[in-house]
């Protein structure tokens, strides 16, 4: 009797020992948690805030989150990237130009739900109005030579003569031309400006033709345009119903700046339009004889 009540215990340690064992081999350790992806993101609003563009992974872009996005994922995106004192670097020129540091962002904001209040420590740039830049904590080797300026006069008058060509493919024979800008960058740093401009003009009272381009210098030494957007406006279709909004800049595609996100040696163009509910970030890619729109960001703002 004894030996049988003997084994019956140690029958019952054995089987507690192997419980625990299997059950000790069946959890997993808990995964860590994964690092934000880089960002990059548009410096706007005279250099007072930043609002996102792409996230940057293997140097492909991809959507982050947007102002039209729940509470949750806004206020989420906003523990990773917005934290208080967090720093990016200014990119002007297609090059570092000085820190963003994140000063405020209100989770309770009625409008940009996903932008956040900065301040920028930059002795090279002040960005304001058109004057506009990037912000980011993405990898890219800062190119010799890069720059960002106005063009010559040569250079204007060599591009107003395919801008006024262009106008007339589109059966208008403008007047008088009008820029929102028209700038100098050298995206490939070989010291030779490529041309980036936003044109319009008055086609009636109450309609207007934008023109946004990417122009580079061809072998012949020529400029030549490697991308054209051509726009029609008319008062019907804007939201306010008053087409002077539209010179002022509404519905325009806007230089930002330049940015090698994908490490191949030549800058991606990133531009800005925006409209009365929203904004739209563009990226272009340059394939060795034209450029070509590469990546599109529609961003919610704030109802009209």
């Amino acid at each position: 009797m004894k030996r049988i009540s003997w084994l019956i215990a140690a029958m019952t340690v054995a089987l507690c020992f192997s419980s625990g064992v299997a059950s000790g081999q069946g959890k997993r350790p808990a995964k860590k948690p994964q690092p934000a992806k880089p960002a990059i993101f548009a410096v706007i609003n005279d250099g007072k805030t930043v609002t996102p563009i792409a996230l940057v992974a293997g140097g492909k872009l991809s959507e982050p989150t947007g102002g039209g996005d729940d509470a949750a994922k806004i206020n989420a995106f906003a523990k990773a990237y917005y934290k208080p004192k967090a720093s990016y670097r200014l990119i002007f020129g297609g090059a570092d130009a000085g820190t963003v540091r994140i000063s405020s962002f209100d989770p309770k904001a009625e409008c940009a739900k996903n932008t956040a209040q900065i301040l920028i420590d930059s002795t090279k740039v002040k960005p304001k109005g058109f004057v506009m830049a990037l912000a980011t904590n993405a990898p890219s080797e800062s190119k010799n030579g890069a720059f960002r300026r106005r063009p010559t006069d040569v250079e204007k008058a060599e591009i107003e003569a395919l801008v006024r060509r262009e106008y007339e493919k589109n059966k208008l024979t403008p007047k008088a031309l009008h820029y929102q800008n028209l700038t100098a960058i050298d995206t490939d740093g070989d010291g030779v400006a490529e041309l980036v401009g936003s044109y319009w003009v008055e086609v009636a009272k109450n309609s207007r033709a934008l023109l946004f381009f990417i122009a580079q210098k061809g072998k012949s030494g020529k400029y030549a345009f490697g991308y054209t957007d051509y726009r029609r406006v008319d008062q019907d279709g804007v939201m306010s119903g008053d087409i002077k909004d539209v010179d002022t800049g509404i519905y325009h595609e806007l230089l930002l700046d330049y940015f090698d996100a994908d490490g191949d040696g030549k800058a991606e163009v990133y531009t800005f339009t925006r409209s009365f509910e929203g904004e739209e970030f563009n990226v272009y890619h340059f394939d060795g004889s034209k450029w070509t729109k590469s990546y599109t960001f529609s961003d919610y703002v704030c109802a009209y």
